[in-house]
């Protein structure tokens, strides 16, 4: 496999012409869809939805709503961009203990000093799995 060639290789978006194009198909759909909006007949149950561009500017506006909220509710939702990275921060751990030391028996804890106890349940005597 030639190293050159991988590193060289373009990718659909990586030619500009292909950007533009993209572009214009984009410009001309939405054109085509603002013309057919005065075409075709909808059948509507407000008398509102009858205005020229009514859903176009229904959907815009519904955008820019949606992005102001997300702003008002960033102010409450946001974090500290150091959030996870010290959790002593979060909770009242003295720094005297070894994290390392306590999982090691939490771990012994969990499983009885090193041996896992399985428990087999029996009805009828005979083993079930349960």
């Amino acid at each position: 496999m030639d190293t050159n060639k991988t590193k060289d290789k373009q990718y659909l978006f990586d030619n500009p012409k292909n950007i533009k194009r993209v572009l214009y198909i984009l410009y001309a759909s939405c054109f085509l869809l603002v013309v057919l909006d005065f075409v075709i007949h909808r059948h509507v149950y407000h008398s509102w939805e009858n205005l020229p561009l009514f859903y176009p500017l229904y959907g815009f506006v519904g955008c820019v709503v949606l992005v102001f909220v997300a702003k008002w509710m960033r102010t409450f939702l946001m974090r500290p961009e150091d959030y996870y990275d010290n959790p002593k921060d979060d909770y009242d751990i003295p720094d005297d203990i070894d994290s390392e030391h306590t999982l090691k028996n939490a771990a012994d804890e969990n499983t009885h000093k090193g041996q896992t106890v399985q428990t087999t349940n029996t009805i009828g005597g005979h083993d079930v799995d349960a």
